[in-house]
């Protein structure tokens, strides 16, 4: 199946206290740029979440949040630092002696405590395999998602360029269709001059048959016909198979393009450069939405 590069999915998972939230989204990029934003106590396993994006994700730039919140706070406990409080009163006493204040100057246990580093809060231990259980199990369903949004959209641009490439077939047989009546003109118009110019002085067919030879030479687009119907034939069939297709079908909307400029620069009348014109047109759309396809 065809996939966009454009997606968004989010999950949200609470459990044992502990709340996790994944958000993803992305827009189309020529190769796979994923920026993750987490709290730091997730450092250690951002290798493990790239492993599980890349099971999802082949191009496009990529944005990950991760948000983390302790809902019973038990990832975090007070610590007294009593070393640090008995050398705070410690250098009390001396600035006593020092300065020569009252000896009967004194400090509360709640005014000490407010002292730096007397009294702090740090974070326990955690259990990284059942934080990870959790993280991981918030990655995978999020970028499930996020995949299930470009498989949509993927669809879509499926469509809408099917679309497009039956109405280039369409442009392509017209092209080939009025190339005979081209000539046909040509020859009426070539022989109306040739008689004004002649009078009643019969006309030479041979010479007539060599001209129409070398302007129908000069006009012929049977090669660039050929090569384009089979680009929208073979890009109809990719956009079918689906897959990794993304490159290959710019690739080809490149030869597209080239064959249609041809086709417009050999155009001797105005329904054919009018073709020319749609043709160009139609295939600069199709590159546009390639764009977008993974």
């Amino acid at each position: 199946m065809i996939k966009s590069m454009t997606g968004f999915g989010r999950y949200e998972l609470s459990e044992s206290g502990k709340k996790i939230a994944v958000e993803i989204k992305s827009v189309n990029h020529r190769y796979l740029d994923i920026n993750i934003r987490m709290p730091k106590k997730f450092n250690c396993m951002e290798a493990d979440i790239r492993n599980i994006l890349k099971r999802y994700i082949i191009r496009g730039k990529v944005d990950v949040s991760i948000s983390y919140e302790d809902l019973h706070n038990s990832a975090l406990a007070l610590k007294y630092n009593r070393e640090l409080a008995e050398a705070y009163l410690m250098y009390f006493k001396e600035m006593e002696k020092d300065f020569g204040l009252k000896s009967d100057t004194s400090i509360s246990s709640y005014a000490l405590a407010r002292f730096p580093e007397v009294l702090t809060m740090e974070e326990t231990a955690q259990d990284d395999e059942a934080l990870w259980g959790l993280l991981g199990t918030a990655v995978e369903e999020a970028a499930k998602k996020f995949d299930e949004t470009k498989v949509t959209e993927g669809a879509a641009l499926r469509d809408d360029l099917i679309g497009k490439l039956d109405f280039m077939l369409e442009n392509i047989d017209a092209a080939e269709e009025r190339y005979p009546d081209i000539i046909k003109e040509y020859e009426e118009k070539l022989r109306a001059k040739l008689g004004e110019l002649l009078e009643s002085t019969q006309i030479d067919e041979n010479r007539i048959a060599a001209e129409l030879v070398i302007f129908s030479d000069k006009l012929c687009t049977d090669e660039e016909i050929v090569r384009l119907r089979n680009h929208v034939t073979t890009m109809k069939q990719v956009l079918c198979d689906g897959g990794e297709a993304g490159r290959r079908l710019d690739f080809m909307a490149q030869e597209m393009n080239r064959e249609a400029n041809t086709l417009l620069s050999k155009a001797n009348d105005f329904r054919t450069s009018q073709i020319g014109i749609d043709l160009k047109t139609t295939i600069e759309k199709i590159r546009e939405q390639i764009q977008n396809i993974e």
